[in-house]
């Protein structure tokens, strides 16, 4: 294998593949990122078992071949390149080992054989549909923040996807939760993806396909069966294992009965969450807030740093109410919130708030409260 591409490119590739390499592997071969060139093409994979990037771009291919090169070494040697260089890279199959070059830089790595390098299966998915990049940031950016990082609950470490009826239209839905904090938005339904398995995304796939599409790529092409999944943007394809388990009935946690609305601008609300939560001083950045006709007051108490209190107006006409939130999970939720004002509808001081934006109601909050 030889071949020479630019910097830029390839280090855009590898900050892709390499971010899915664990930095402790017990083997060796999960440690390294697989070069495939031929005919003007540098496939670069990597794969942790469950998860595999595959990211194709062109290079001016001098041999075909194939190796494997460690992950994370190969990506910091190329971000401490100039930036605009070329680079040049070539295996010497004889001693198993890589030559890159740029300049009057010369590198050579060890290699492991490709053979042993593991590869997910392919086929025998039974939906494929299309998403555009906006829609499935749209889905992916207002729920990943709410997925768990409890090991024990592990059918909660992932994002919910799934078929649903909205107003009796068919929609696509994606649901986290962690118990503290519920998040549900969805987009209309792609076609191909009617009767489509409801599926949990892991937090790590869900991370890699987020990174995936900030190259802004039109469509994204959802494949999935009930055991995997896998998403194809432009010259990228990211597959990945499915949380095995069932997802539970979020349904049941979304309250009904929420009569009592508040409507305030969500920029002075989330500014003024900020600053009174700074002397907060338990892990949970807990705060206090009173509503009254036309005014909110947020406070926050600390028996070492003190304490703050701050009123912004508000569009509220019933009956006066003291709730406490983790100040962290509020904010959280509003800034997945576009439009100028933010929507919150509680029943009392012990029942969960629903929280969205005043103008879209494609996206839904759950936020349970604190004690204060």
């Amino acid at each position: 294998m030889k071949l020479t591409i630019e910097r830029s490119t390839l280090l855009k590739s590898l900050g892709h593949v390499q971010s899915v390499v664990e930095r402790r592997n017990t083997i060796p071969i999960l440690s390294n990122v697989r070069l495939q060139a031929r005919d003007g093409v540098l496939a670069l994979n990597a794969t942790d078992m469950d998860l595999e990037v595959v990211k194709s771009i062109p290079a001016s291919v001098e041999r075909d071949g194939a190796t494997t090169a460690p992950a994370h070494t190969l990506f910091e040697i190329v971000k401490k390149l100039p930036d605009g260089c070329q680079v040049e890279m070539s295996w010497d199959s004889e001693r198993n080992q890589m030559t890159l070059r740029s300049g009057r830089s010369r590198f050579s790595l060890s290699c492991l054989p490709v053979e042993e390098f593991p590869t997910m299966e392919e086929g025998g998915y039974s939906h494929t549909f299309a998403v555009s990049s906006n829609d499935m940031q749209s889905l992916v950016d207002r729920t990943r923040f709410a997925i768990s990082t409890e090991e024990t609950r592990y059918y909660l470490n992932g994002i919910y996807l799934h078929t649903a009826v909205v107003d009796g239209t068919p929609a696509l839905r994606a649901v986290a939760t962690d118990g503290h904090r519920l998040a549900k938005a969805e987009i209309a339904l792609p076609e191909g993806a009617a009767d489509m398995p409801g599926v949990i995304v892991p937090r790590k796939t869900v991370s890699e396909l987020r990174k995936l599409m900030e190259e802004g790529n039109a469509d994204v092409s959802v494949s999935l069966s009930t055991s995997r999944i896998r998403f194809v943007l432009g010259s990228a394809v990211l597959t990945s294992k499915l949380i095995e388990g069932t997802y539970p009935d979020y349904e049941q946690v979304i309250p009904h009965n929420n009569d009592l609305h508040l409507e305030v601008d969500k920029k002075l609300f989330s500014d003024a969450v900020d600053r009174v939560s700074t002397v907060s001083g338990d892990k949970h950045r807990t705060i206090k807030v009173r509503i009254e006709d036309g005014s909110l007051t947020l406070s926050a108490s600390n028996a070492e740093a003190g304490n703050a209190q701050e009123e912004v107006e508000c569009i509220y006409s019933a009956q006066p109410l003291e709730i406490g939130f983790n100040s962290r999970y509020l904010l959280d939720i509003m800034s997945q919130i576009e439009g100028s004002a933010a929507r919150l509808s509680m029943a009392d001081t012990a029942s969960p708030a629903i929280i969205r934006e005043s103008a879209d109601d494609t996206a839904v909050y759950v936020l349970m409260p604190v004690r204060v």
